[in-house]
């Protein structure tokens, strides 16, 4: 299977920064604006409006020194790949027409770059980037490994994100929601999932930060050592000595008879005590 790597990711860096090498030998065409449509898997952005009027001006003064990049559609349209604010520069001039190179990738390769390019951006929280990581492996055939290659990451980073959308959805949007970090995702998801509303629970009464969670998971895995009574151990050792194998618990003496004899042992203790 095919892997973008950095093919179009060098493409478009080198278009976005005016240096256009490694681009087709068919060069810069002439494209109707009107046939060219947004990128379908690009997140939606904001543009500065006065920053699109200043591009205006210079293209109008100096012309378009930097040509779009799209991909073919169908015989006649085409879908932006790279150059929104100016098309939109271009657009607000009045012209028809606008300077564009077209790449030979096709829409499925578009759609796994945008996945790649979306996981990368910093204002994505946990479960979005998990989605994307998880349909590039069931889609396009990744491996963990080559997932934290391209996104320079560690393959831990990549393995992790994954589990957490095996919590239940509650909790899952939560950590959409940033009610929950994604440093708190990563230990819940080795526990139980009775144990986890109440972990979960705790957390947002008293925000707890990772390492007070932490903790208090410990304390939950750990069972308290129970207190003996002090009667209870007297009357277990005076039973030892007698002979007997003993058992205690916080409330109970468990006497262990392994041959006849112990029992004889028992009864003449309790004959002597009437």
């Amino acid at each position: 299977m095919k892997r973008l790597g950095r093919g179009l990711g060098a493409i478009l860096e080198d278009a976005e920064a005016g240096y256009l090498k490694g681009l087709p030998k068919s060069g810069v065409n002439e494209i109707e604006i009107e046939k060219i449509v947004p990128n379908p898997y690009q997140p939606r952005r904001e543009f500065d409006e006065k920053s699109i009027e200043e591009l205006a001006s210079s293209i109008r003064k100096h012309g378009l020194l930097q040509p779009v990049l799209v991909i073919k559609k169908d015989e006649e349209n085409y879908i932006l790949v790279a150059g929104e604010r100016r098309l939109r520069a271009t657009k607000k001039l009045g012209k028809d027409k606008i300077k564009a190179i077209v790449v030979d990738y096709t829409l499925d390769d578009l759609r796994e770059y945008a996945l790649i390019e979306n996981i990368q951006r910093e204002d994505l929280n946990p479960i979005e980037i998990a989605l994307s990581l998880h349909e590039l492996i069931k889609k396009h055939g990744y491996t963990h490994d080559e997932l934290a290659k391209n996104l320079g990451k560690s393959r831990s980073y990549v393995t992790n994100m994954l589990r957490i959308l095996n919590l239940p959805e509650k909790i899952i949007d939560k950590i959409k929601k940033q009610e929950i970090s994604f440093g708190h995702a990563k230990i819940l998801v080795s526990l139980p999932e009775d144990k986890i509303e109440k972990v979960v629970e705790k957390i947002e009464k008293e925000n707890l930060n990772v390492r007070e969670t932490e903790k208090f998971i410990k304390t939950l895995k750990e069972p308290k050592e129970e207190k003996i009574n002090e009667e209870i151990v007297e009357i277990s050792s005076f039973l030892k000595k007698m002979g007997l194998k003993t058992e205690i618990g916080k409330d109970y003496i468990k006497i262990k008879f392994k041959k006849e004899t112990d029992l004889e042992k028992l009864k003449k203790l309790l004959d002597n005590t009437n």
